[in-house]
């Protein structure tokens, strides 16, 4: 069954009887959950695992869901858990997403439940520790499951579950993540007609919403240029084609496709070269360097000239010091787009949950989410989570992805009302199509 939108029939100004009632309901079963919810995230803090390796956590998860007497399925995408939850009374079928793997970092945060974990990571023995908050986000949306499952004869629709593996990306040689969730049909039976999720941060205060239309995080793509000289004796450089100096031309000459050939007033981008690895002793000049590196960006002409820019700028530079290049882009992740009309829509609900002046309009993010797969089929809305402790520099806290990183647990209940108010919001806009 299809639904129409009511675009007039409602604002968080203006709820029904019926609709301040389920609002009230979910600010008190938050409440009285979040210990449980902090405790949760402590525990998936303190035992994390990595990409397509979420065994454990993926275990807890499914306990809890079924412990609600919602409908599971595992093992969706090697690890990824989704919960199916029918609601009383018919209506639109509302997505929520979390994602669950943990990252290659050793942890320096002095706290009672910091990780002590060891994991292999591309054949190597690395530190694993929830250096992007993906804890945070599997206890929220364990603690909105458990709200939601409450009043399930209150929801006029359908909630699908997703705890998603392998955000941060496949360990290499497999496959993973949100594309392969909506690859294996994670979006359909019932079929998804919205998805809601959200990023903590660590930059940005506790109680506080952060949001974006349309482009929020950028889109990534990965980089591999290859540069055949020809090799020679260190002290005779005229003998043969350094792939080294052209190799550092290249860098240069990248450097200038933001700068000089795209209109940066639409949109960010960023091209950066992360690794360049040739050459066996300080006398020899090799014969092949290979360089690594990232492109992101936030709007799809942007990237079109910036993968054609590469690809003559490496060439041409190879051909001018009598080397050959090779140049390989592989898209990755798309762009992170908030549908418009959606992010419009439940705007009024994130300004009723935290407040209107704890909400406010952000920067587009050259970060990149692979909820973008899920946002390519269906309209999505991603916005960003307050993780800082009230009154710090955000100078001072520690970014993501670093040994430092740390979350402030008060934040958390902000994330269970706000994705437990804008399904139900959600969904209290709509009602059947006559004659369907």
């Amino acid at each position: 069954m299809k639904y129409l939108l009511l675009l007039t029939a409602f604002t968080t100004l203006g709820l029904s009887s019926s609709g301040q009632d389920l609002k009230q309901q979910i600010d008190k079963k938050a409440q009285a959950l979040e210990e449980q919810v902090i405790n949760w995230r402590r525990d998936i803090h303190q035992y994390p695992e990595l990409s397509n390796r979420e065994f454990k956590t993926a275990e807890k998860v499914a306990e809890h869901l079924k412990s609600l007497g919602i409908a599971v399925t595992t093992e969706v995408a090697h690890t990824g858990v989704v919960g199916v939850l029918q609601g009383g009374q018919p209506g639109p079928v509302v997505a929520l997403r979390a994602d669950m793997d943990a990252l290659p970092v050793t942890e320096r945060v002095d706290i009672s439940f910091a990780s002590k974990a060891i994991g292999e990571y591309n054949g190597e023995e690395v530190g694993v520790m929830h250096a992007c908050g993906h804890d945070t986000h599997v206890a929220i949306l364990m603690g909105v499951a458990q709200v939601l499952s409450e009043m399930k004869d209150d929801l006029s629709g359908t909630v699908k579950f997703i705890f998603q593996p392998a955000e941060e990306g496949a360990p290499e040689g497999e496959e993973g993540g949100a594309e392969l969730m909506v690859e294996e049909g994670v979006l359909k039976a019932p079929d998804v007609d919205v998805i809601f999720g959200l990023h903590i941060n660590s930059k940005t205060e506790v109680n506080t919403i952060g949001y974006r239309p349309e482009g929020t995080m950028a889109g990534v793509d990965n980089l591999e240029i290859k540069i055949k000289g020809a090799q020679t004796h260190g002290a005779y450089p005229w003998a043969g084609v350094d792939p080294i100096v052209t190799a550092s031309q290249i860098v240069m000459g990248l450097q200038t496709i933001v700068s000089r050939n795209l209109e940066i007033i639409k949109a960010p981008a960023v091209v950066t070269i992360g690794k360049i690895d040739g050459g066996v002793r300080s006398n020899i000049i090799p014969e092949e360097v290979t360089m690594i590196g990232t492109i992101r960006s936030l709007h799809p002409t942007m990237q079109r000239v910036i993968h054609r820019r590469i690809r003559e700028i490496a060439i041409n530079i190879g051909e001018s010091a009598g080397a050959e290049v090779e140049v390989n882009i592989r898209k990755g992740y798309p762009v992170t787009y908030n549908d418009p009309e959606l992010t419009a829509q439940m705007i009024g609900t994130l300004q009723d949950v935290a407040g209107e002046d704890n909400v406010f309009l952000r920067y587009p993010v050259t970060g990149a989410e692979d909820f973008s797969f899920f946002a390519q089929e269906v309209p999505g809305f991603f916005f960003f989570l307050g993780g800082m402790p009230a009154g710090m520099n955000p100078e001072e806290a520690a970014p993501h992805h670093t040994p430092d990183f740390f979350i402030d647990d008060s934040g958390l209940m902000l994330g269970v009302r706000s994705l437990s108010r804008l399904t139900v919001d959600y969904m209290n806009q709509y009602e059947p199509e006559m004659g369907k």
